[in-house]
């Protein structure tokens, strides 16, 4: 008889289960084509399965949506934390190498611009799950970069931080989506630079 309860990794021991194969093939999906372009079948033909098996663990669509997003947002502040952990007790450093490696990241031959701007667009509804993932990360990003500013001892600490993520979110948008030698991406790391030495130039120094 069918079991009818929601595989474990443990389950299906060296190899995905249906849930991770399904998420697997929905995030390349959906970041490759965009999610409205994609309907289930075509996931549940990448991801192997069968369809029971992907409404077992997503009962709708949008339910799938959240659960890329989610887990795109995982992986992000992973990739975050990795990039600054070089760099720790290093406000200054740790801004510079975030720059450094964004660049680097939205330069790849398979960036596609952000996955939550994307599904910000894609789903204007604030009630939709996907696009309050996709808020709640830009909340976050904000925090953290002020995190960061406030680190440095400026007077402009909330300033600089919104000047950096609107400079970050540009480099999102454009991407790799001009050729090397035209893209403004190239100049990212200058611009963040110079952004945090103005204001940091614009910070009273007090006597030691």
């Amino acid at each position: 008889m069918m079991n009818s309860e929601k595989p474990s990794s443990s389950d299906c021991p060296g190899k995905p289960c249906a849930r991770d194969r399904i998420l697997a093939a929905a995030a390349e999906l959906f970041y490759r084509e965009g999610i409205r372009a994609v309907g289930i079948e075509a996931v549940i033909e990448k991801a192997g399965v069968a369809k029971m098996s992907l409404y077992r663990s997503f009962p709708s669509k949008d339910d799938l949506v959240a659960a890329f997003l989610a887990d795109r947002n995982r992986r992000y502040w992973l990739w975050w934390d990795d990039v600054i952990a070089a760099s720790r007790g290093n406000p200054r450093a740790q801004l510079h190498d975030l720059f450094a490696a964004l660049a680097q990241r939205v330069s790849s031959p398979d960036y596609r611009g952000c996955a939550f701007v994307n599904t910000a667009i894609e789903f204007p509804d604030p009630l939709h799950p996907g696009h309050a993932v996709a808020l709640d990360n830009k909340r976050e990003l904000r925090h953290r970069l002020t995190l960061l500013t406030s680190a440095l001892g400026i007077a402009s600490a909330q300033t600089l931080a919104d000047q950096l993520m609107l400079l970050m979110e540009g480099a999102y948008c454009l991407g790799n989506t001009l050729t090397r030698d035209d893209n403004p991406v190239a100049a990212l790391v200058a611009a963040a630079d110079a952004l945090i030495a103005a204001a940091q130039a614009a910070t009273p120094q007090t006597a030691g």
